[in-house]
């Protein structure tokens, strides 16, 4: 893939991604989405598991599993539905993905430049800091106009 094209792609998906960034923040409530919001509605579990065509036992463990992490994305679909509520699902990075990307290339380039301006210092002719400086930079460069998945090998 091209490097503009990748550039554009991880830009558009950084932007995307910018809404979520807030929810990062949020935590679920201790008892989980599903009976936290079951409840605020005002309905028993016995009321919800016949909405949904299942036994109190079953929501009951389905609630507890949302609660605990254990629950799958199909299953917490299909139990958000009987709430009138859609599921949301993102992956929301730490950092930009751009920002990931680019300090990968860096590393990669101080770590190439560094193995030779050492073998140079042994050698007695190790550039000056402002030039291995200009010399990682260009290293990156290079790197990050090449395929990334190089970038991660």
């Amino acid at each position: 893939m091209s490097h503009e094209l990748n550039q554009l792609r991880m830009e558009h998906l950084d932007k995307s991604l910018d809404p979520y960034k807030a929810l990062r923040k949020r935590e679920r409530p201790s008892q989980g989405w599903l009976k936290s919001i079951r409840e605020a509605l005002g309905r028993t579990e016995r009321q919800q598991a016949q909405r949904l065509g299942i036994t109190g036992p079953s929501l009951h463990k389905s609630e507890k599993a949302e609660a605990e992490d254990r629950i799958t994305l199909g299953q917490l679909r299909k139990l958000a539905d009987g709430l009138d509520c859609d599921l949301v699902y993102a992956l929301v990075p730490r950092q930009p993905i751009s920002e990931v990307v680019q300090q990968r290339a860096r590393e990669l380039a101080v770590k190439e430049i560094g193995a030779v301006t050492h073998t140079m210092a042994l050698e007695g002719q190790r550039p000056g800091d402002d030039r291995v400086r200009r010399q990682i930079d260009s290293r990156a460069a290079e790197l990050l106009r090449e395929r990334w998945s190089a970038l991660w090998r």
